[in-house]
């Protein structure tokens, strides 16, 4: 059972360490400079930022998400619990809070198009280099109710 609240200061460390076995399972498209990069940017502000938290019956997390307003800037899960509807749980909580849902996606991380193609998320726009000025593509995602 998966529950969704709000992160902690307490939670920081282990929600680096979901980054870092996510992004090492699924973003082997970054180079080792740049991911080393990435890293340092991501722990400077991932453990202190407000994060919805997926937690197991234990309150242990194994995914997370941070949404700024209807923006979904960040959404892993631990790969040990992948295809188990975390995902899902976290997309699912943020459209209730948000009807319309924007997010952006690696092109090169086909596992996290396919997912949110899945959802019912549809492409809006594309970028050829990151936020960060990177060269790895974004494309830009929308999710709203139909009709």
């Amino acid at each position: 059972m998966i529950t969704i609240r709000p992160s902690a200061p307490a939670d920081g460390a282990h929600v680096l360490d979901i980054w870092r076995d996510a992004v090492d399972a699924t973003h082997d498209f970054l180079t080792r400079a740049d991911r080393a990069a990435i890293e340092e940017e991501v722990k400077g502000f991932l453990p202190f930022a407000p994060l919805w938290l997926a937690v197991d019956t234990r309150d242990r997390p194994v995914g997370f998400m941070l949404l700024d307003g209807a923006s979904m800037e960040a959404l892993f899960i631990d790969p040990a619990h992948r295809g188990a509807g975390v995902g899902r749980a976290l997309v699912d909580h943020a459209l209730g809070l948000h009807p319309v849902i924007t997010t952006d996606v690696n092109e090169q991380n086909a596992q996290a198009v396919g997912f949110y193609q899945r959802l019912g998320f549809v492409a809006t726009g594309r970028s050829e280099r990151d936020g960060q000025g990177r060269p790895y593509p974004l494309i830009h995602l929308r999710f709203a109710p139909p009709g």
